[in-house]
């Protein structure tokens, strides 16, 4: 039995399927549940059981092999009535309100089809964790009597609270019933009363999508004047609204610090207006604080926020607010793509570039792409902004398909930071730094500037090694090493979290171990050392993981407490630090020697956003560059060419090289325990669709993962390119009907990564 059909095999689509019974005369419905399932499944609602009938987007608890699960209906199924084939009946409706609209759902479908994943999954993945299981929305609520108004009208109620009560109804009369927690005074001793006397009914209703939910009022919203804008920013403003609220993909190019939140802040000022809804996107949490803050002190509405950081009620609050279309703003990260839109006018991307909007795990969607499909279908327009942006979005832009808006200019009137290359060959280095870098940090410390240094390694150092024998502290799961982290003195792996304590000495030979290389810790280390009284902040993963770390540390940068920043790819999220006249990168040889093809446009990216940072304000602002390769060509280019002229360079070189964003890819990733097994099962789906696809296709692989073993599993991947987008899709459906499910824990796992970002 060949590689694909032992993982065919192991599918257990086929025990996962409902047995089926005859139901009575009703509506059949489509029904999703989560899990590694392709299709979907018909069921049928009993009106006898089960009341009225449900609603595409509803949840409903079915019967599912020999257990019971908790689905979402699609729609209405073909084929018309129950009895015309053999169904199952729900086993109970869970929401007499839809979670999802019609609109959503399509965009789940199609997302779901485009990135070859299952429905059910791609479906739940939409739902607040809070709503994926059966939590009920149902609350509590009381009716008003015809009884209970005239024993009111005729003064019969003596006491007080139940005089309150009744009279809440009465001034909501126009309502059928209201949810008890909206009325004061209704204590359970009080409805019992009312229940008793016949002046009042119970029911439940849908718990009300409230926004905000506390009602106490928020004295820094709204109000703040915005400030003028230039020429640029006035221009991009007026061709937007210009081109009128319908469907448009508009490219907002503006070097750092150029006002491209105030050119998004004026065209949300336009939908609010208009009494549209907005949904804002950015790529990490820790820009969502800032955006917020600027945001409510600008805008008239609390902006409603859907990220991982909140917790599962927060979230779903949230949720259910945009949804409704209480809350009319939204500001979230990646999974908030898919957040329903009760009255949609605008979307806006931020840093569209950002490879965080690309989900890594599980279901592999890129939000960016995701919005650009919804705004055409809600036929709205949508903005993405970015400094850098990606040479997709770019292409895009220079063929016609988007419209290209640049901001040449810094909002403030300061100058772009002048940018150097440091030649670290053969320096004296101190803890990474070299003489040059040093003198430069004392120097900007001493004239009262803030200073931001750029290594994107966080631990203390990224191994333990031992001088006599050669020994370095690996993984035993990964084919990685251990990097060591001094503040809690453990070696952890960044790929599978595996962590140990640290040994003494050399297993092998008991000498001595040392440390090679140097991560953030490390760097910290020597600045607080060196420049003592200065005050230093860490911003890695690490050192903000705490609630609340983050935005104290944010603060103490703003208010200049902190004079010295150290961090990772934190530092190049957007962040607006008006202090900084000096960023350093302390070594750009880690990105511009990346296996990655898309190395020179990530090194160049980072490289312009993190210098970006400096000067800002009234002080100019340096940059310093440490390299070992001052003459690499894509180095030099940009410093001397500028951004386009690297991202020029490097569609040439993809289209010579048969790359995206020239054709379209995906890469099919598989693990198993035994390297044999992968590496022969993604040898039998190359064959096949060299096979089935001929020179429609190329197929490049089965190669090892450049990570070939991580948690105990190797990895081999193929990477599938086409000219034509739809020929690329039919192989991957040949090789979903082919292979089946991708259930994990069996045998040979396998995805399918539409458009990756990442061949890691």
């Amino acid at each position: 039995m060949s590689e694909v059909d032992k993982a065919r095999q192991d599918d257990g689509h086929v025990a996962g399927t409902p047995v089926e019974s005859r139901g009575p005369d009703g509506a059949c419905w489509t029904v999703v549940v989560p899990g590694p399932f392709f299709g979907s499944f018909t069921y049928h609602h009993d009106p006898a059981t089960q009341g009225p009938l449900p609603q595409p987007g509803a949840r409903v608890r079915v019967r599912f092999g020999q257990s019971e699960r908790v689905g979402l209906i699609l729609a209405p199924a073909e084929g018309g009535a129950a009895g015309e084939q053999e169904t199952r009946a729900l086993v109970e409706v869970l929401d007499h309100e839809p979670l999802l609209d019609r609109d959503t759902l399509a965009c789940l479908a199609w997302a779901a089809s485009y990135y070859h994943h299952p429905l059910g999954e791609v479906v739940f993945s939409a739902l607040p964790a809070a709503l994926r299981g059966e939590r009920s929305l149902r609350v509590p609520a009381l009716r008003l009597t015809a009884e209970g108004r005239r024993a009111l009208a005729e003064g019969r109620v003596r006491g007080r609270r139940q005089q309150a009560v009744l009279e809440a109804l009465a001034a909501r009369s126009h309502e059928a019933c209201v949810v008890v927690s909206e009325i004061p005074g209704a204590s359970a001793a009080v409805r019992q009363r009312l229940l008793e006397r016949g002046w009042v009914e119970a029911d439940e209703m849908t718990a009300p999508a409230t926004w905000p939910p506390s009602t106490s009022a928020d004295a820094s919203m709204g109000g703040a004047s915005p400030p003028a804008l230039n020429a640029e920013q006035q221009a991009a403003v007026a061709a937007v609204e210009t081109a009128g609220r319908v469907f448009s993909a508009w490219l907002i190019e503006g070097v750092t610090g150029s006002g491209k939140t105030e050119v998004y802040l004026a065209l949300i000022e336009q939908a609010l207006a208009a009494g549209r809804q907005v949904l804002v996107v950015v790529p990490e949490i820790s820009l969502t604080p800032q955006l917020i803050d600027r945001f409510a002190r600008r805008l008239t509405v609390r902006p409603a926020v859907l990220h991982s950081g909140l917790s599962d009620g927060e979230r779903m609050a949230a949720w259910r607010a945009v949804a409704a279309g209480t809350s009319s703003l939204v500001i979230g990260t990646r999974s908030a793509a898919f957040v329903p839109l009760a009255r949609p006018g605008l979307i806006v991307v931020d840093e569209e570039h950002d490879a965080a909007l690309k989900q890594q795990e599980g279901f592999l969607y890129h939000a960016r792409d995701v919005l650009i499909w919804r705004a055409r279908q809600m036929d709205v327009p949508i903005l993405l902004g970015s400094a850098t942006p990606s040479l997709e979005t770019l292409r895009h832009a220079w063929e016609g398909r988007y419209r290209h808006l640049r901001l040449t200019q810094r909002a403030s009137g300061a100058r772009m930071p002048a940018i150097h290359c440091l030649d670290i060959r053969a320096q004296p280095m101190e803890g990474g730094i070299s003489p040059a870098l040093m003198r430069a940090i004392e120097r900007h410390l001493l004239a009262g500037g803030q200073v931001m240094l750029y290594l994107n390694r966080r631990g203390y150092a990224p191994s333990l090694v031992c001088h006599a024998c050669g020994y370095v502290a690996g993984c035993p799961h990964c084919d990685a090493y251990l990097t060591w982290h001094r503040e809690i003195n453990r070696l952890r792996c960044h790929h599978c979290g595996f962590e140990q304590g640290v040994p003494r000495e050399c297993p092998a030979c008991h000498a001595p171990l040392s440390v090679r290389g140097m991560g953030t810790e490390q760097l910290e280390d020597v600045l607080a050392a060196r420049f003592p009284g200065f005050g230093i902040v860490r911003l890695d993963r690490d050192a903000t993981a705490g609630k609340g770390v983050l935005a104290e540390s944010l603060a103490r940068i703003a208010r200049g407490e902190a004079r010295l920043v150290v961090g990772t790819q934190m530092l190049v999220k957007g962040h607006d630090f008006p202090g900084v006249t000096l960023v350093g990168v302390i070594s750009a040889d880690q990105a511009l020697f990346a296996s990655d093809f898309r190395g020179p446009e990530r090194f160049a990216q980072s490289l312009l956003q993190v210098a970006g940072r400096a000067g800002r304000a009234e002080r100019p602002g340096e940059v310093l560059v440490q390299t070992h390769d001052p003459t690499h060509p894509v180095l030099t280019r940009l410093l001397s060419e500028g951004y386009a002229a690297v991202m020029a360079a490097e569609l040439a070189e993809r289209e010579q090289a048969e790359l995206p964003p020239t054709r379209f890819a995906a890469l099919i990733r598989a693990d198993a325990p035994q390297a044999d097994a992968v590496r022969a099962f993604l040898a039998e789906v190359a064959g096949m669709l060299r096979e089935a696809h001929g020179e429609a296709l190329s197929v490049w692989g089965p190669v090892p993962a450049p990570l070939g073993r991580r948690a105990g599993r190797f990895r081999f991947q193929l990477l599938i390119l086409s000219r034509v987008r739809s020929e690329l899709h039919r192989a991957l459906w040949h090789v979903d009907e082919r292979v089946g499910s991708r259930r994990p824990g069996q045998r040979i796992r396998w995805s399918i990564d539409v458009d990756p970002i990442d061949l890691a």
